[in-house]
């Protein structure tokens, strides 16, 4: 997987709006983080832009409307953004990264099954 731009908090903002539907033009993601944020909507407009210099939305005009894209997947940005955290933090260690996460967290029932569940598929695997 080639390596992926850093993508700033404010940044993942604007991308999960376009992940969860685009495309969509610079209106509509300013109108969806209206609920979310107090942004200026040049601010958002300056944030689009700057994913579209790393390569991460493309456009497309329609009249006088860019419409917004993600090029890359939630999950990549996911992906790559848990690997750094784990290398940085956890010194590469998925296991004491695991157990942190576990500690920390508010889990349901259901939640702890379900990771006991993956957790001995897991084991099984040779």
């Amino acid at each position: 997987m080639a390596k992926l731009p850093r993508i700033s908090n404010a940044e993942w903002e604007v991308m999960n709006v376009l992940w969860e539907r685009s495309p969509q033009s610079a209106n509509d993601v300013v109108a969806a983080l209206a609920d979310r944020t107090d942004w200026n909507p040049r601010t958002v407009k300056t944030l689009l832009n700057r994913l579209v210099k790393k390569g991460v939305l493309a456009t497309d005009v329609q009249g006088k409307a860019y419409l917004y894209t993600p090029k890359v997947s939630r999950q990549s940005c996911v992906r790559q953004v848990s690997r750094s955290l784990l290398d940085r933090v956890f010194d590469g260690n998925a296991a004491a990264m695991l157990v942190h996460l576990v500690q920390e967290a508010s889990l349901s029932p259901r939640e702890v099954e379900e990771l006991r569940q993956i957790l001995d598929e897991k084991g099984k695997r040779p």
